[in-house]
Formats: structure tokens, sequence, C-alpha cells
């Protein structure tokens, strides 16, 4: 693959560490003394959270708690988000929770900057410039959201999730603390981190693009010099803490391994974007209404077989950092990387084909169709992918079995 620039856009501010939420309140002091706050619901009842809001006040700095955030972000719930926000007038959001909670905060950002309707932002490069400052804190260890330029919501004049993508859209700080996701239910570590496990290798097996400089970039280039290590270093540490996370969920150094792996896979793959395996979770997402990181994982293995003649040294050197042990050719060490990713998404109780989770063989060309037309995703995928490559993908998915791919 041909591999000679580099570009990456990242927060200002980027604090990782046990313990680093105590610089919450120090960071929102930089961007004013009113604070809009938005936070997972339940989260809001947490010691950890009352902890955090009250640093924010100690200092006399203003706050407006915001929970009424739902899954999958509905448009008009974002609308009623940021009206209420503007009656506050804050300076500065903090977005505090999983992937739904910190997706909300950039939109809220969006709105109070520019006017509605959200639907003038969809697609990429629609934000016409900053926004108001946000402090992005995940509390899950997958979706990267806190350093990435793009939010996914549901509009219900449209089928599929529909982005907002843009730079303007990176938060100003993030701020993880890998204790914050202890007491994630082993559901919640297994689909999340699976998540950011995709992230990690679908960013290193995007296709690379060249860009003429002179004009405005795409909000995801493709692979890249800047966002390969990232990428690498994302699979080793999701790939050797992912497990025990999910299995032993009082493991201090696998939960630490898997904040600090989202955070690199969210770097990697905001620069880059993603591919099939998103393009195709997001019409059965719809479909089966079942969590993003369980499609885009279940989806992975069948991706990587069908795209693997495409990009043998890839996948053997995201092998390598799986720790396969596979001395052999090219493509005995890209089968034996597919085999590890199949196998962790097995260990951590991912279904094995779409039958599993309520699809039926007649939906697959439908869901093939939505999916060819994600183009965002699926023109940064490593090979041509039509309509009938992906239906492909479909029918091995829905028996379980990536032979079919070979």
């Amino acid at each position: 693959m041909q591999n000679t620039i580099g570009t990456m856009r990242l927060p200002g501010n980027v604090l990782f560490g046990n313990g680093a939420s105590a610089a919450i309140a120090e960071t929102l002091k930089e961007f004013g003394q009113r604070v809009f706050i938005v936070v997972d619901p339940f989260l809001a009842t947490t010691d950890a959270f009352q902890e955090v809001k009250a640093a924010i006040t100690a200092g006399g700095t203003a706050t407006r708690v915001y929970t009424d955030i739902q899954p999958e972000l509905p448009v008009d719930t974002l609308t009623a988000a940021a009206r209420t926000a503007a009656e506050f007038e804050p300076d500065v959001i903090l977005g505090y929770g999983g992937g739904s909670a910190l997706d909300a905060s950039k939109l809220v950002a969006l709105l109070l900057s520019y006017p509605g309707p959200l639907s003038n932002y969809y697609g990429e490069n629609a934000v016409p410039g900053p926004v108001l400052p946000l402090v992005a804190v995940p509390t899950t260890a997958g979706t990267g959201s806190e350093v990435t330029p793009v939010a996914v919501i549901s509009d219900p004049e449209r089928e599929l999730k529909v982005g907002i993508s843009s730079p303007h859209l990176v938060p100003s700080a993030a701020i993880v603390d890998p204790q914050l996701t202890f007491g994630a239910p082993a559901s919640v570590t297994a689909h999340s981190g699976v998540d950011a496990l995709v992230h990690a290798i679908e960013s290193y097996t995007a296709a690379p693009f060249v860009h003429d400089w002179s004009k405005t970039l795409p909000v995801f280039v493709g692979r890249n010099l800047l966002s390969s290590p990232y990428s690498l270093e994302a699979v080793r540490k999701i790939g050797g803490s992912l497990v025990t996370a999910v299995t032993t969920p009082g493991d201090d150094l696998a939960r630490a391994d898997m904040a600090y792996g989202s955070l690199l896979a969210g770097m990697a793959f905001g620069a880059t974007g993603t591919h099939l395996s998103h393009a195709l979770q997001y019409p059965i997402g719809a479909l089966t209404k079942t969590p993003h990181g369980l499609g885009t994982g279940m989806m992975l293995p069948f991706v990587l077989q069908a795209c693997a003649p495409g990009i043998p040294s890839e996948l053997s050197t995201i092998g390598d950092a799986l720790g396969t042990g596979c001395s052999g050719s090219a493509e005995d060490r890209a089968a034996a990387a597919i085999d590890a990713v199949e196998r962790i998404c097995l260990q951590i109780g991912l279904p094995k084909s779409l039958r599993e989770i309520g699809i039926a063989r007649e939906d697959l060309p439908r869901i093939a169709e939505l999916a060819a037309s994600v183009k965002r995703l699926v023109s940064i995928a490593p090979v041509p992918a039509d309509v009938e490559f992906l239906q492909r993908i479909l029918e091995a998915a829905f028996e379980g079995d990536r032979n079919q791919l070979s």
C-alpha cells in the first residue's frame, strides 16, 4: 500500500492515566465559568461523577447537568438538549459518559454555535467553523469519541443513522481515566471494547489516498504515516486485554490497557476513517436494534477474510501485533491474524452468525444495498466493494462460515 502522507487532527490537550479525572475542574477553567454537563443518566448518580461535579463547583463555577441522553441519539432529543443549554448560556460543554453522551455533547456544542436544524450539517465538512469548547471524558473504553471529528445520530427521515463529520467537532480537551470504566457491565465492556478493536484494525487496513493539499481535505484521509503507529499499538493493547477486561472486570491492568488502546484507536480512525464493518453494521443495527459494537465486531472477521487478498502484508503485521507467532508466508500470517480476531470475538461472547441476531436470509440484499450507499465508509475500504461484494460477506456471516469467502 502506498503510504506517503500524514494527517492527524486531535484535541489541544489529551490527558490519560489513573486519576486523570481530577484534572477535569482545572481544565474547564481554561474555557470559562459556566459549564453545561451532558452525562449519561445512570452515571449522574455515581459517586465518581458527584466528586467531579463537586470539584467543578468548588471554585465558584456554575453548572447545569443534563441527563436526558437516549440511545441512538434521536435528532429531536438533541435539539431539545441544545435548547436547554442555550437557556443556561454556557462557556464550555463537559461530555461525561459513553459514546452517546460524548456525541450528544459535540452536537450541543454545534447547535450553540450555529443555527439548526442539525440536518444542515449532515455529511462531511459542513460545519462552518469552530464550535463551543468541549471537554470530553469517556467512561467506556470503546468509541474513541473523545478525540474524533464525528458524531452519529438517528433521524426518522433516514433509514440509516447519519453522521456529522468535521474537524471542528474534535473536542478541545480529552481526559481519559481508566478508573472511570470500572463498574461497566460485561456486555458494555465487550461491545465497546471490540468496537475499539475494529477501529484500530480498520484504520490500519484503510485505503491510502493522495490529496491535493491546496484544497480542503476530506475529514477522513485514509491510512497514513501518522495514524498507522497508533493503530498498531491499539491492536496490541486491545488484543492483549479485551478478553480479560470482560471476564475479569476488576483487573486494573486490563482496564488501563483497554482505555489506552481505545484512545489510540480513536486517534487513528479519527484521521483515517473506518470501512466495511461499520458500513454493514449501520443497516444491521437498524434492523435488529443490536448494539453498535456487537455488529461491527461480529462482522470484522468476515470483512477481513473478504479483503485479505488485497492486504496480506497489513494483516500479517496485525497478526504480529496480536501475538499469533505465525512465521509462514504472508498469506499464512494473514490467515492467522483473522483467526485470532475471530477467536477474541467468540471469547467475549459475540454471536457467530447473523441468523443468531434475527437477520433473515431475505434481508441480505437490502442490507447490502444500504451498506453500499454509505459512500464515506465504502470508499475507504482497501479493496473495491460493490453491492455484490458486500452481499458475499453477508452470506458468509449469515451462515457463520468464513470459508465461503476463501
